[in-house]
This record gives structure tokens, sequence and C-alpha cells, in this order.
């Protein structure tokens, strides 16, 4: 194949009609898909086809198309957001595919991430997780001092702005054995954690956290690594053993 000819492939998507039924997964045919398109307008052109055929086209989440919002969660040759690394599906392309390659895309798989038709979850599980804590409260009555005039240690700064840049797409959990939320909580709680604007609530904020993600059902962490390396943001697994401290440390009275 050149590089101006388009793709022919083989989609196995999942289909679902609502929580209630149970799915299966369908095949369809796409041609002439080309190779600079993203995984996302891939999509788009097959709901085309479908909806040219008078077919329900295939529900999947998306919104920035931009690797920010981390709405586009696909399950894609048994990798979440697919083949390469810090990408979103949104940022995948076509020309990682081969012409005439099978591709199987599916909802992420998750007791806590119920899937609500075809590709789409439910991920309101990391909301009310974020609810439990994942804020600081600041009374602003008086002469609040300005942020920016506290100072920080760069190595805690760069540090929490890495745990910042989590976007909350649930492919850690995805692409976890156990579907374990671990990465993402241990983000949150460590983007404020090492700042001192979060110092004041660390205990109860991570105690509550924690908390709520087990309440949600999300399974325990076994230090496998597959999440850090499906990560979009490469959010790395040192979180996850600062948050487990913080856990440690808000026991002791």
């Amino acid at each position: 194949m050149s590089a101006t000819e388009g793709l022919n492939l083989t989609l196995k998507v999942w289909r679902q009609k609502n929580d209630k039924e149970q799915g299966k997964m369908e095949t369809y045919q796409v041609s002439d898909i080309s190779p600079d398109s993203s995984f996302l307008e891939m999509m788009d052109i097959l709901n085309e086809q479908l909806i040219a055929e008078d077919n329900e086209p295939v529900a999947f989440d998306h919104d920035c198309r931009e690797g920010i919002c981390g709405s586009c969660s696909m399950y894609i040759n048994g990798e979440a957001h697919g083949p390469g690394r810090e990408i979103t599906t949104c940022q995948l392309h076509m020309r990682e595919f081969k012409d005439g390659e099978t591709i199987f895309i599916e909802p992420w798989r998750a007791k806590a991430f119920p899937v609500i038709k075809d590709l789409v979850v439910d991920r309101s599980a990391f909301d009310r997780v974020m609810n439990a804590g994942g804020f600081i409260s600041v009374n602003t009555s008086g002469n609040t001092q300005d942020a920016n005039a506290i100072p920080i240690d760069k190595h805690d700064a760069d540090k929490a702005f890495d745990a910042a840049t989590c976007i909350g797409c649930g492919a850690c959990v995805a692409s976890c054995k156990n579907a374990s939320a671990m990465l993402f909580v241990s983000a949150k709680v460590s983007q404020l954690s090492l700042l001192p604007q979060g110092k004041v609530e660390a205990k109860e904020r991570v105690q509550n956290m924690v908390k709520q993600m087990d309440e949600e059902g999300f399974g325990n962490c076994s230090n496998t690594g597959a999440c850090e390396v499906e990560c979009p943001k490469g959010i790395s697994l040192e979180n996850i053993a600062r948050m487990n401290r913080e856990y440690l440390k808000s026991g002791i009275s």
C-alpha cells in the first residue's frame, strides 16, 4: 500500500443496547480510511456508514479530541487507548494499523465502570471519589494570603504539577487486572498533599478518598505497573507510594 492509499479494515465492535441487556461483538467493514485520520475520525466514518444503511450508530464518548478531557475511553486490541504510549484514543492515528487488519474495540471493563451503551461506560465513580476529598476548603474572609506568595520547593511543585496532569480517563482501571483506581486516586491525593495549601485537610482527604474508592468497588493494587504503562499522561507509580504514606500517617493521632 502506498502512502496515498486508504486502509481497508475489519472492525470487531462491542455493541450493547443498554446497561440491562447483554452485549456482543459485531463485525463491520470500513474502506479507504486515510492513515492520517484519528481513530475517532475513523469511528465517525463507520457511524456515517451505519446511518446511511439505516442502522444504529456506535455510541462512544468524546469531547475535546485534543487529549485533554479523557472522554475517549476505548479498549483497542487489548490495550487502553490502543497502541502507542502516553496518548488518548483521539490522539491515536490510523497509520498505527496495517491494511487488512482486524481491530477489536471494546469499552472499559470494570465493576465500578458499568457499560451504559456500546462503548460508553459510567465513570461517575471517579466523581464521587473526588467529591469525597479531592479539593481544598479555604476560608476567604479577612486577609487571605495570595497563593502565589507562598514559597514552594521546585521539586515539590514539579511533582504536584505532574500529578495534576491526570485527566481521569480511567485507562489505569481498565488496564489493571484488579480494576484498581489507585493510580487515579493517588494522583489526586499527591497533587494536593505536595502543596502547603493541601496540608490542612491532608488527613481527612486521604481517608475519605480511599474509603470512597473502596466503596465504589475498585480492586486492590498489586504493583503490576500496567496502569503507569497505559496512562496517557504518564502518571508515575510513585504517587501510589506517596498516597500509602499519607494514609499511614493519617492513622497516627
